[in-house]
C-alpha cells in the first residue's frame, strides 16, 4: 500500500482532520463525578474548584481551536458537577458543624 500523498496526511476521505477531544474536558469530567461521589469526605473541597476550572480552561480551549477540539459539553459537566461537588461537601461540613458530630465531650458522672 503506497503512502499518502503529501497534503493528506491527518486527513479524512473527506478533506478534514477528524476532530479529537480535548484531554482537559475529560479530566473536568471525571474529577467533578469524584468530587460529587465523595463529598461526604470533604474531597468536593478540593476537586470541585479543580473540575471547574479545568472545564473553564477546555471551554476556551475548545472555542479558540478553530474547531479542532470536541468535547465542550464535557467540559460543561465537569464544571457544573464541580460546582455540585464543593457546594455538597461545603454543606456536608457545616452539617455536622451544626449538629455537633465534632462535639468530643464526654459528661462525668
Amino acid at each position: 500500500m503506497p503512502p499518502p500523498p503529501p497534503g493528506m496526511y491527518g486527513q479524512t476521505a473527506t478533506g478534514y482532520a477528524a476532530q479529537r477531544t480535548d484531554g482537559l474536558a475529560i479530566a473536568s469530567l471525571v474529577i467533578g463525578i469524584i468530587s460529587l461521589v465523595c463529598f461526604f469526605l470533604c474531597l468536593g473541597v478540593i476537586l470541585g474548584p479543580t473540575a471547574a476550572i479545568m472545564g473553564f480552561i477546555s471551554r476556551q480551549r475548545i472555542a479558540t481551536s478553530g474547531g479542532a477540539l470536541g468535547g465542550g459539553a464535557l467540559a460543561v459537566v465537569g464544571l457544573v458537577l464541580g460546582i455540585l461537588g464543593f457546594l455538597a461537601s461545603v454543606g456536608w461540613f457545616f452539617l455536622f458543624a451544626i449538629t455537633g458530630a465534632f462535639n468530643n465531650t464526654t459528661s462525668s458522672p
